[in-house]
């Protein structure tokens, strides 16, 4: 039987080339075009990172993800179970005092860490269970521990494996400094605690601190995209007018919700609240600034990444703890 040319034949098969399905090429390159869209995001955020971080001088991830985890347990422990607050202080007080006492020592200040840290600790309870007398009582103990540890430390102290013996101004100077962690840091922090005791006093510490938030975002994103004029160049150079501006600006807005919503005060305190608390936390920030920079040191610690040390985050907390609770004895007590 004869076939026409070109017409299938049936029983042949002819090879057919072998190729990529067009659906499966389709999704190769999805897939690839996906994989490189995500490393040129990457690698846009990354610059942009870098712009931020030279800018601010943080790292702007490593700080959001310590802060949010900080203001949640800080939350929970204030709203759940009051006595959970004892517990972060403590926490806090421990590492603020540790990281106080060793950063001295590039100044060549020497603070006997265990006694700071016991004395400091120990302020803590006293100031929730035994109030402003407790609180007052076991802080000048405290001191006065610290004062002798060192006293003991120098008179029995080996001279070949602890170096030279300090003349009367060196043991002057370590005595003070040691007196001056338990100022800065414990009595500063028991403060907080000593509100906290009170009746209602969780809702005033959670609103100063939500303040204390505010005016450091407030003072960081108009800093970071207004900022032109330095507040303070000496002391921070990053810090500037425009950043206090926003600052003071968040503050009060949050002080006006506050004061009506947790701390059952009229609208016009909530305006001297968040102005208070920006003095104190702006204060605050400089002067840790200004100490860091007589030490020599630009963290106290490394601890925390993003932020440096826990007195980094402390700095503006322990002042303002001090003015909110001279205004609630005046306005809430």
């Amino acid at each position: 039987m004869s076939h026409e040319p070109g017409r299938h034949q049936p029983g042949r098969h002819e090879p057919r080339p072998s190729r990529t399905p067009p659906v499966r090429r389709t999704r190769t390159l999805t897939r690839a075009e996906i994989q490189a869209q995500v490393r040129a995001r990457k690698e846009q955020f990354d610059e942009a990172n870098e712009k931020i971080t030279a800018r601010s001088g943080r790292n702007l991830v490593s700080a959001i993800l310590i802060g949010v985890v900080l203001a949640g347990v800080m939350v929970v422990s204030l709203v759940v179970i009051k006595e959970l607050y004892l517990v972060l202080a403590v926490v806090l007080v421990t590492f603020g005092t540790l990281e106080l006492a060793t950063a001295l020592r590039v100044a060549k200040l020497h603070v006997a860490r265990i006694p700071t840290v016991i004395a400091g600790v120990a302020v803590v309870p006293a100031a929730y269970y035994w109030g402003a007398t407790g609180q007052w009582l076991v802080a000048l103990a405290g001191m006065l521990l610290v004062t002798l540890w060192r006293l003991v430390e120098v008179a029995v102290r080996q001279p070949r494996s602890q170096g030279p013996r300090p003349d009367a101004r060196g043991l002057l100077k370590d005595l003070g400094a040691g007196i001056f962690v338990q100022v800065y840091v414990s009595f500063l922090a028991s403060i907080s605690v000593l509100l906290l005791a009170q009746e209602g006093g969780q809702w005033w510490v959670l609103s100063f601190i939500i303040v204390v938030v505010l005016v450091d975002v407030g003072a960081y994103a108009s800093g970071l995209n207004f900022g032109k004029h330095p507040m303070a160049p000496t002391i921070s150079p990053k810090k500037t007018w425009e950043g206090l501006a926003g600052a003071l600006l968040a503050a009060l807005v949050g002080g006006v919700l506050l004061s009506i919503l947790l701390l059952g005060q009229p609208w016009w305190f909530g305006l001297l609240f968040g102005a208070v608390i920006t003095f104190t936390a702006t204060v605050g920030d400089l002067s840790e600034s200004l100490l860091k920079r007589d030490i020599g040191i630009k963290d106290m610690s490394s601890w925390l990444p993003g932020h440096g040390g826990f007195l980094d985050r402390l700095d503006s907390i322990l002042p303002s703890a001090a003015a909110a609770y001279l205004l609630w004895v005046v306005f809430g007590s």
